[in-house]
């Protein structure tokens, strides 16, 4: 019995080196603890091997030292193992701390042992003809098995707790450590307590240490892997129908039955449920799929079929699977991605990019068709925007989107093109020019019982058949005819044709010319005299003039409206007041008392700060602000984007004199006097003009003048051209005048030598 149990504790302890090796080399994060605790179990069958071969007694003590030594060791490896094993993370600092405390305790009176025999003594006895020396424990020991079967009790609690809370699935992964752990024990216990001289209960220490490297590091374990695959099957959302060798359905899933209507699993009309609601399927062969599209329109479904081979571990087909799936909302939802990406979120029509491309297509496809390109751009959206807020903005956006969606032909294709732009690819055939004209003409979009007139421009860029089908020049050059509408309302579609490219390149030259042009003083201020009732000069205006180095003298109307437009228009007025505070400055050295006025464009207000900067230039210059007449026009105070009121106000505290240009040629002219504080009224000439032939318009000049004088605002009328025109303009009382009678508008140094020398 003695030589056998030596050969198998040998073996045990060489399986239990061989496996600690290949632990220590697993990539397994449990490894490390796997490792330990094997060399925990072989350490006290290695001291029960010298045991029981000892030929004396102190090999035999020597022995029970490494047993019992090994003994702390392996319960220590056990509970170091549980924590990975359980999932339970690092041992608890305090608890790791305790038990190595208990450990030390137990070292240290085993080291005195020798000399207090406070553990134990070995007695000689006869087992089978031979000496053993038996154990004689003594009070330290008894502190030993204490500490040993506490911390071995504890670790069976923590496994008992995790076998009955884990689900049925993984309670197998505790169950069996839980099993060999209690026979390991129990049986080590009946070695003690019944004082057998072998201890057989190694064999017990070998095989769980054994157990653990495979169950931790090699088990695959399959009925958890079977019941998690079935209840991943079961609880899969699409049906499922499983195929023997021979073609029976053996199996389906939740989704699967309620399919096909099968409630009691009675599989045997499988087949034709499957393929009287899929038509024809074939059964006998694999791995091909299937898309099926069931009904139309809304109620349109979507199903992906899918037939797939199971085989075993040796490669051999066991049978086959049925997936149906149905992708009903994944497709809807890739469409409604689809859409998304090509359609406009606020308007629903194509992007830009889409709507470029079904015109290449079109035009690529269709060659017999006339096409032209339409831009449509709605006027100073931005001041829609600002007056009215965003939100009536988007209103507008959508509002023209239907307004195109109503009124396009069959043929035509349509988009949005940016924040205020749409564009179109229109059949000539379908527009009508003089229709559409009028429909702008009166376009308006209601809002809160109120309506808004809305200008829109429309232009039309002709494609010419043989020419290259570069869709983006196309769309440029139909914007551009818009750039070239003014800001009216009795025009709304403009053609693109040489004449109007050869304007806008003109238009396009003199804009990228005019930085230098002021750099070189080609442009530069005339002034027209400005004379109160005497005929006295008073001050004067300040008009830009552009002497052009190739065209010459450039007409103000040529440039200005282009200014005006692009918005370089600012440029210009902040050079004109320059000149006009240089010219003040050296008129005060020379003691000249006269005023200059200088233009505002309404386009002013949307590039600078028009207060600060001509507070800046008169302190720049020295001059005083009531000397630098700011003349604002009747359209510029009626932009409500602006706080024009708070403007005006700002200027006169600052000490300029405000001037309203061109009153009456809105419609708000009264209001504005109402609500605004300015200094001078200056009369449209347009009035004038009309006063000779028109009785009614010579009356409205006589009451504005009269009510000015009682609202203490001066009148200053312009376009004054004749005598007859100053004499009847001096009985109503005007107090300033200015127009061609006097002087037409000359260089500085002709207005000087007129009327200074």
């Amino acid at each position: 019995m003695r030589t056998a149990l030596s050969v198998v504790f040998s073996i045990l302890i060489i399986a239990l080196v061989i496996c600690q090796v290949f632990a220590r080399r697993s990539k397994k994060p449990i490894g490390r603890a796997v490792a330990f605790l094997l060399a925990g179990m072989a350490t006290p069958v290695l001291g029960n091997l010298i045991i029981i071969t000892a030929s004396n007694q102190l090999i035999a003590t020597i022995g029970y030292y490494v047993y019992f030594l090994g003994m702390d060791t392996a319960v220590y490896s056990i509970w170091f193992f549980m924590h990975d094993y359980c999932d339970m993370g690092k041992p608890k600092r305090v608890y790791n701390t305790l038990i190595l405390v208990f450990f030390a305790v137990d070292l240290i009176h085993y080291i005195l042992n020798p000399f207090l025999h406070l553990s134990f003594v070995t007695e000689q006895i006869m087992v089978e003809n031979r000496a053993y020396y038996r154990l004689v424990p003594y009070l330290g020991q008894a502190y030993h098995r204490v500490f040993c079967y506490g911390l071995f009790f504890a670790i069976l609690i923590v496994f008992i707790v995790k076998t009955v809370k884990a689900s049925r699935v993984y309670s197998e992964k505790y169950w069996v450590m839980l099993f060999s752990m209690i026979c390991t024990g129990a049986v080590e216990t009946y070695y003690i307590f019944s004082r057998q001289p072998l201890d057989v209960s190694m064999i017990g220490f070998g095989m769980f240490g054994l157990l653990v490297y495979f169950f931790a590091l090699h088990y695959r374990p399959l009925k958890l892997l079977d019941r998690m695959l079935a209840g991943m099957a079961s609880e899969m959302p699409e049906a499922l129908f499983f195929f023997d060798r021979s073609g029976r359905c053996i199996w389906s899933n939740d989704p699967g039955r309620k399919l096909i209507g099968v409630s009691n699993e009675n599989y045997d009309d499988v087949k034709d449920d499957l393929r009287f609601l899929f038509g024809d399927i074939d059964f006998d062969s694999s791995g091909w799929v299937k898309r099926i599209t069931l009904g139309t329109g809304e109620d349109t479904q979507y199903t992906y079929l899918a037939m797939r081979s199971v085989v075993d571990d040796k490669g051999k087909v066991t049978g086959s699977y049925l997936s149906v799936r149905d992708i009903t909302e994944e497709q809807r939802e890739m469409k409604r991605e689809m859409y998304r990406a090509t359609h406009d979120s606020l308007t629903g029509l194509y992007t830009k990019e889409y709507l470029f491309e079904n015109i290449s297509r079109k035009l690529e496809n269709d060659s017999k068709t006339d096409y032209m390109i339409g831009y449509i751009e709605i006027a100073n959206y931005k001041v829609i925007n600002d007056v009215f807020g965003r939100k009536f903005g988007e209103y507008t956006i959508k509002h023209i989107a239907d307004f195109i969606s109503k009124n396009a032909g069959e043929n035509t294709l349509y988009g949005r093109l940016s924040g205020e732009a749409f564009g179109l690819l229109i059949d000539k055939a379908d527009f009508n020019e003089e229709m559409l004209e009028e429909r702008l003409e009166r376009f308006t979009i209601r809002d809160d019982n109120l309506e808004h007139r809305i200008l829109i421009h429309f232009g039309i860029y002709d494609i010419d058949p043989e020419s290259e089908k570069d869709i983006p020049l196309f769309f440029d050059s139909a914007r551009l005819a818009t750039m070239m509408i003014k800001d009216t309302y009795q025009k709304h579609i403009v053609y693109y044709d040489d004449k109007l490219r050869n304007e806008i390149i003109h238009n396009q030259l003199i804009s990228n010319q005019l930085k230098d042009a002021i750099a070189e003083r080609q442009i530069r201020p005339y002034l027209q005299p400005i004379v109160d009732s005497r005929g006295m000069l008073a001050g004067a205006e300040a008009l830009v003039r552009w002497i052009h180095p190739d065209e010459g003298f450039m007409n103000p109307g040529d440039f200005i409206p282009v200014f005006e437009h692009n918005g370089l228009i600012a440029e210009v007025d902040r050079y004109m007041w320059r000149c006009a505070c240089e010219i003040l400055s050296e008129w005060k050295k020379k003691e000249i008392g006269s005023f200059i006025s200088v233009n505002i464009s309404p386009k002013d207000f949307y590039y600078m700060d028009v207060v600060s900067e001509l507070k800046g230039l008169v302190e720049e210059f020295g001059i005083d602000p009531v000397k630098l007449r700011i003349e604002i026009t009747e359209t510029a105070m009626m932009t409500d984007s602006v706080d024009i009121l708070k403007l005006v106000s700002g200027l006169r505290e600052y000490g300029f004199i405000v001037e309203m240009d061109d009153f009456g040629s809105g419609y708000s002219s009264l209001n504005l006097l109402k609500d605004m504080d300015i200094d001078v009224i200056k009369i449209d000439m347009q009035f004038l003009r009309d006063s000779e032939r028109n009785m009614k318009a010579g009356t409205i000049i006589k009451s504005i003048i009269n009510m000015s004088e009682e609202l203490g605002i001066d009148t200053l009328t312009e376009g004054v051209e004749t005598a007859k025109q100053f004499e009847k303009l001096y009985a109503m009382g005007c107090k300033l005048y200015q127009g061609y009678y006097f002087s037409k508008p000359v260089p500085v140094e002709d207005f000087e030598k007129q009327w200074f020398d």
